[in-house]
């Protein structure tokens, strides 16, 4: 209110200047075009006469011309004050060149701080979508984490299983490979038995040689595989002739050897023959049966 108060006196005292600056510019124009002078020339009034048959009349003396007096300037009236208005709201000033100016640089402020905070929110959007994403991420890796220790428990229960069923083969295996081995020691005893009641009460030392050099020269041609352990057992039974020639060679129950290892024995009789003759016509047989067995020295 005292901004307008103030706006309104200053206008209403320059009113005032203003009208006064015409009045004494009116005043002084009519002064100016109303003062005349008189024009007096320097030096004294020079008076002549003519001389000659007709004289001109002298001329009269000219008084100088009054001047004019010069009419007094009026007094310049002062203004009368101007009682002050009641207060209203200022018109509007018309727009200058610095208003606008500020407008567009205010706009332009304005549309920055609107882009600086939309880039604001679209940054903050986008570390909440990769803040997200990580979370995700992390649950993702937990749950394959979860997964792979399922899996290797389950793989862990499985080989355990397994080696407790390869633990029972063993057993089994073991039990079946000592039956085996009794019923070949058994076997054994009833070839010594056989060779005692055959020799008809001779010296059964010789049978046991009989059966020596036939092992050894079966064992000599023997081309064992490397897949056959110590503690093989196979009953051996072969069909010859006076000379110790070979008809047929074969390999039966019981015997803890594989198919391979049966096919080598059988091979190896072929390869000894003739097997030993000489010395032992008198407990010679056409049918031999003994055990093959390797301990693991060749």
């Amino acid at each position: 209110m005292k901004d307008g108060f103030f706006i309104n006196l200053r206008a209403v005292v320059y009113s005032l200047l203003l009208h006064g600056i015409l009045v004494l510019l009116m005043i002084f124009g009519l002064w100016w075009t109303t003062e005349s002078r008189v024009v007096v020339l320097p030096g004294q009034v020079i008076e002549a006469s003519l001389v000659g048959p007709t004289a001109a009349p002298k001329p009269a003396a000219r008084k100088p011309r009054a001047q004019k007096p010069t009419p007094p300037k009026p007094a310049q009236e002062k203004p009368e004050p101007v009682p002050p208005k009641q207060e209203t709201a200022p018109a509007p000033e018309p727009p200058k060149q610095d208003l606008v100016e500020q407008q567009r640089v205010d706009a332009m402020a304005e549309q920055k701080a609107d882009l600086a905070k939309k880039e604001q929110e679209e940054k903050r959007r986008r570390e909440q979508i990769l803040l997200e994403q990580e979370k995700m991420e992390v649950e993702r890796q937990r749950q394959l984490e979860e997964v792979r220790k399922q899996l290797a428990d389950a793989a862990r229960q499985k080989n355990l299983e397994k080696e407790r069923l390869q633990q029972l083969q063993d057993k089994r295996l073991a039990e079946q490979k000592k039956a085996e081995q009794d019923r070949l020691d058994q076997l054994v005893e009833q070839e010594a038995e056989q060779a005692q009641t055959g020799a008809g009460g001779q010296d059964n030392d010789l049978a046991a040689q009989y059966a020596a050099a036939i092992q050894a020269a079966v064992t000599r041609n023997w081309n064992r595989p490397e897949s056959v352990p110590p503690g093989l057992r196979c009953t051996l039974r072969i069909v010859q002739i006076p000379g110790g020639d070979v008809l047929s060679a074969s390999v039966t129950s019981p015997c803890n050897a594989d198919a391979s290892a049966r096919l080598s024995i059988e091979q190896a009789v072929m390869r000894a023959a003739p097997l030993p003759y000489q010395g032992f016509e008198d407990v010679f047989a056409r049918e031999v049966t003994f055990n093959f067995k390797y301990d693991g020295q060749d």
